[in-house]
């Protein structure tokens, strides 16, 4: 029996290019779940202020129990329904990124001058650090790829997570696979009783079926998904984003009339 979904937002919720961007019968789906007890994860590369923009923004008809956010860290509601950390993982998350920059200024440096040149590459900053690269077209990203891949074993732990044209430097021990793995742990739940769904790079960490055993992904999935998605033995889907994960859903059976027995 399913008992957690972790699903990635846009792409896999979100249609941005379709009326309405979400299928009502997602928010029919969510419902009947939640009134079984399922919970349910939003594990996204937004951050948290934008998650919540979008939940609001797309009509959900409640907020998830848990969010995922950053493509790491992991958050819960408090009795008020506020945001909260949940344990100690986030702490960790930060202190070994402030870790990891720390050892990898020079190659930060060689990465800003090999793009600086590019008009088309634009950098991302928190604060003073440089944190990610945002291109105008995906096949600019592969190029930015094809170097950071041949660059980053310069810093142990240095990885980063992509998202169409959007990049972020990260630690390789923090992923939406690591951060569900570490939601799994706090809250009791087996793989076996796990759900995930995504469409692009940075949901492969979760799709792999380390942590979840029901894997699925919409049609518009990039190829690498599908491929990860096939050999985890998943689902991947003929409809497009929400109309997908229902489909996948039902597939799995986790919306049958006696799901909640099973």
């Amino acid at each position: 029996m399913i008992r957690l979904l972790s699903t990635d937002f846009d792409g896999t919720l979100i249609d941005h290019n379709s009326i309405p961007p979400v299928t009502p019968a997602l928010f029919e789906a969510l419902k009947t779940l939640r009134a079984r007890g399922v919970l349910w994860a939003i594990n996204t590369g937004r951050v948290l202020w934008h998650i919540e923009a979008g939940i609001q923004e797309f009509g959900f008809p409640f907020p998830p129990d848990f969010v995922l956010t950053s493509e790491r860290e992991v958050f819960t509601r408090d009795e008020t329904g506020k945001w909260v950390d949940f344990g100690d993982w986030n702490q960790r998350c930060a202190q070994d990124h402030d870790w990891l920059f720390s050892q990898a200024s020079p190659l930060l440096q060689d990465i800003h001058e090999r793009f600086d040149r590019e008009k088309w590459a634009h950098f991302e900053y928190d604060g003073k650090r440089m944190v990610g690269i945002v291109t105008e077209t995906e096949g600019q990203m592969d190029s930015v790829c094809k170097f950071l891949e041949r660059e980053r074993v310069r810093v142990p732990g240095f990885n980063f997570m992509r998202n169409t044209i959007y990049l972020r430097f990260c630690h390789e021990a923090y992923s939406k696979g690591t951060a569900l793995g570490e939601l799994a742990r706090l809250t009791g739940i087996k793989r076996e009783e796990i759900f995930a769904a995504g469409d692009h790079y940075n949901d492969l960490p979760m799709l792999d079926g380390r942590f979840a055993q029901w894997v699925a992904c919409p049609r518009n999935s990039c190829d690498a998904v599908k491929r990860m998605v096939k050999n985890a033995g998943g689902h991947i889907a003929s409809g497009v984003a929400s109309v997908g994960i229902v489909e996948a859903l039902q597939t799995f059976g986790a919306l049958a009339a006696d799901s909640a027995d099973a």
